[in-house]
């Protein structure tokens, strides 16, 4: 019966698309997101509202590949002016402390407490040391990422906003929005910052 219900569905909005002229992309837009929200549940912390996308995931998804100029710089512009910066000024916690949240991938899932601190899992990603044999390449290498960019103002400034909501620099990144979206909290980034830049940092060895 389910089955029938969707397929009636589907087919409603398919004509409805045809009378007002909506095209053929949007169409599938909408019945991936009927699948969608018909096929999850709430569970735990992982609610249902994670798939209505705001702005910057909107256009990310229309325009996946060869996306314009002007769709880029303006999801960019979105993003720069929805950066929010330490109040106290300071952008470099404890290195040590950024190890930690790089190494972890605890966090978000539905079957995680809400109640604990997120990690970053930087390394799912990245590599950053030399110790640390395990590690992804969908980004870039950040080993010697302080030594090679050096440790001034302006860098501080764009690494802590790099972790805190990449879209703002790179439009459609495949970096998660840290600050942005909760993941890390404000100390949390400090902390993954000096990882990044401080010279005792193993990333910098």
């Amino acid at each position: 019966m389910k089955n029938i219900q969707f397929t009636s569905l589907s087919i409603a909005v398919f004509a409805a698309s045809i009378s007002t002229g909506v095209a053929a992309d949007s169409v599938k837009t909408t019945q991936a997101e009927i699948v969608m929200k018909a096929s999850f549940k709430d569970r735990g912390q992982a609610k249902v509202d994670r798939l209505n996308q705001d702005e910057t995931q909107r256009l990310c998804s229309q325009y996946p590949d060869n996306r314009p100029k002007e769709i880029a710089k303006r999801i960019e512009a979105i993003n720069l002016k929805l950066m929010k910066y330490p109040a106290d000024g300071k952008l470099l916690g404890d290195w040590k402390e950024g190890e930690k949240i790089a190494q972890s991938g605890v966090g978000k899932q539905f079957s995680d407490d809400p109640a604990q601190p997120a990690g970053g899992n930087c390394y799912a990603c990245h590599q950053l040391t030399k110790e640390e044999i395990s590690f992804g390449n969908i980004g870039p290498s950040l080993y010697n990422y302080g030594k090679l960019r050096g440790n001034t103002d302006a860098i501080q400034k764009y690494t802590f906003g790099k972790i805190y909501n990449a879209e703002a620099y790179s439009a459609c990144s495949n970096m998660p929005r840290f600050g942005h979206n909760g993941i890390l909290t404000e100390a949390q980034i400090k902390n993954v910052t000096a990882l990044l830049l401080d010279p005792d940092s193993p990333v910098n060895k």
